[in-house]
C-alpha cells in the first residue's frame, strides 16, 4: 500500500482546533473587573490583538496586564501607540468607577493617538424598553 492514511491526522488537528477555539478568549481577560451589563452587541474580532486599558474598582488603570501609575499612562500609551499599526483600544472600567474618571482616561487614550475607543461591557444587561436584554 503506498497511500498515507491521513485521517488520524485530520481527526487530531480537528480536536486541536477545538481546544484551541475554546482556550482563545479565556487568555483575552488578565484584570477582574465588575463590567456594567448592556443590550449592545458583541465587536467582531481583529488580527492584531486588541489593546485594553482596565480600570479597576479601587483606581488603578492597567494596561493588558501591567499595572499603571496615572503619572506614567500617558507617556506609556504613546509609546504603546507608536509600536502598534492600529489605533483600537478597548476600555474596561468597573461599573463602580465615576463617569469622570472613566472621561479622563479616554481623554489621555486620545491625546496619546487612539482615536478608535470601544468601551468593554457584558451583554444580556437591561434594556431601554424594560426588558433584559
Amino acid at each position: 500500500m503506498s497511500e498515507i492514511n491521513v485521517t488520524p491526522f485530520v481527526d487530531v488537528m480537528l480536536v486541536l482546533l477545538i481546544v484551541f477555539m475554546v482556550a482563545a478568549p479565556l487568555l483575552t481577560v488578565g484584570v477582574e473587573v465588575n463590567l456594567p451589563k448592556t443590550a449592545a452587541e458583541a465587536l467582531p474580532s481583529e488580527s492584531e490583538e486588541p489593546l485594553t486599558v482596565t480600570l479597576t474598582a479601587e483606581g488603578t488603570i492597567v494596561i493588558q496586564t501591567t499595572e499603571t501609575p496615572e503619572a506614567d499612562f500617558l507617556t506609556r500609551l504613546r509609546g504603546v501607540a507608536q509600536e502598534r499599526s492600529d489605533n483600537k483600544v478597548f476600555l474596561r472600567a468597573d461599573g463602580s468607577i465615576p463617569y469622570s474618571k472613566v472621561m479622563e482616561v479616554m481623554g489621555a487614550m486620545n491625546a496619546a493617538g487612539f482615536g478608535n475607543i470601544g468601551l468593554v461591557t457584558d451583554f444580556g444587561g437591561p434594556t431601554f424598553d424594560g426588558s433584559d436584554g
